[in-house]
């Protein structure tokens, strides 16, 4: 079909717009060369409705642009970001989403659950396998600075002591019931950054980070498998990894513990703005008000998420009061599957960790399910794409 014969109409895929993204898509559309953030949440299975969407991005949209982006994820979302790292984007990401359908864990005689410490030492295998040799392709791409997010544990979770860390998790989620600042006294935010436009050193958030205590850590051939197994190592389920090399020392846990669905203050970060400036030489008309007018190059942050509303920490899933939107997120485009898309999905839902207990030891049953999945997502990346080509902002929605 012609090019001027396609609709934008939208089925599968909604479009979420914070007020000053939503500005610059009046004003300018949407182009690869806008983006300067993309996100990536934690959520386990949740994230493979995302492949598609993932390999439109990275194997075809923003190959059209040539500005800095930096990948910021927690967990399977820190996963997705490093591969989108690799060479060859779409069909690496295309290989995770493979491995992570096929995977299983055999109980043993005797076993009711699977022991943290072996799911821990077949995941640290998967990741060594899956990245083995190709560090530098994550490490020193010329164009995305990757940032993995982790859990800190301090005070009582400083280390993992069996029913003692059940007692400090159950602290923490008293805390954070009370403030969500509160949970910092339980556990610290940590990301592990490579360096920004090809500098080799650690490069600037894409984020301000008042709002919880964090520190920046360089990511780095010494740190890189356990910082992404921490950032993927949910607690009870695997263990937590200890003294990572060139970070403070301690127990690290899933980085969506602390930031689930990556609510961070975005549009807060003019070091980030800046960072961009600055690889890019000039950015566009509107200066250093770029981000205002949403004409800045890289000033917009393009979040492929597997719902609508961006949850901050894992602790804050049930609290349906923190699951609105911010000012953080004003600069934000998100894209995320129409609910009512998703009921037609086999068992009228996103593949999700239950379906581990729900299929049991019927792996053909789960993989069938999960395929019909990813395979129906294919037209969120298609209708993404159609729009794109003809944006009608009667289909974009406020974030």
């Amino acid at each position: 079909m012609p090019a001027s014969q396609r609709t934008s109409k939208l089925k599968a895929l909604d479009i979420h717009a914070g007020p000053q993204a939503r500005a610059h898509l009046q004003r300018h559309g949407l182009q690869p060369q806008h983006i300067g953030t993309i996100p990536a949440a934690a959520g386990g299975p949740k994230g493979l409705i995302l492949g598609p969407l993932d390999r439109f991005v990275f194997g075809q949209w923003l190959t059209q642009s040539s500005q800095p982006v930096h990948l910021v994820g927690a967990s399977i979302g820190a996963w997705r970001m490093a591969t989108a790292c690799l060479n060859d984007p779409a069909a690496a990401l295309q290989q995770l989403e493979q491995n992570y359908i096929s995977q299983h864990f055999d109980l043993r005689p005797g076993e009711k659950r699977l022991p943290a410490a072996r799911v821990s030492a077949m995941f640290a295998q998967t990741l060594q396998t899956f990245y083995g040799g190709r560090l530098a392709e994550v490490l020193q791409h010329p164009r995305y600075a990757l940032h993995v997010l982790t859990s800190r544990g301090r005070g009582p979770l400083s280390r993992e002591r069996g029913a003692a860390t059940v007692l400090a998790y159950l602290g923490a989620f008293m805390s954070n019931l009370v403030a969500r600042r509160a949970l910092a006294a339980w556990l610290e935010r940590v990301v592990f950054s490579t360096g920004s436009c090809g500098a080799g050193g650690v490069g600037s958030l894409p984020f301000a980070a008042h709002d919880y205590p964090t520190r920046q850590v360089a990511l780095t051939t010494d740190n890189f498998f356990a910082a992404l197994q921490a950032s993927c190592s949910i607690p009870f389920v695997l263990q937590a990894v200890r003294d990572i090399a060139g970070a403070p020392g301690g127990a690290y846990w899933d980085g969506g513990v602390t930031d689930y669905h990556l609510h961070l203050d975005y549009a807060g970060a003019q070091n980030a703005i800046d960072s961009v400036a600055a690889c890019e030489d000039a950015i566009s008309a509107g200066g250093q008000n770029g981000l205002n007018t949403g004409s800045a190059t890289g000033a917009l942050v393009l979040y492929p998420h597997f719902q609508r509303s961006v949850v901050p920490g894992w602790l804050d899933k049930h609290l349906r009061w923190r699951h609105g939107a911010t000012a953080f997120l004003d600069n934000m485009v998100l894209l995320a599957p129409n609910p009512q898309w998703v009921k037609t999905l086999p068992n009228g839902k996103l593949p999700d960790r239950v379906d581990f207990t729900h299929y049991g030891t019927d792996l053909a049953a789960r993989m069938k399910v999960w395929r019909a999945a990813t395979s129906a997502a294919q037209q969120l990346a298609d209708e993404f794409a159609a729009w794109l080509e003809r944006p009608d902002m009667g289909q974009v929605r406020v974030l």
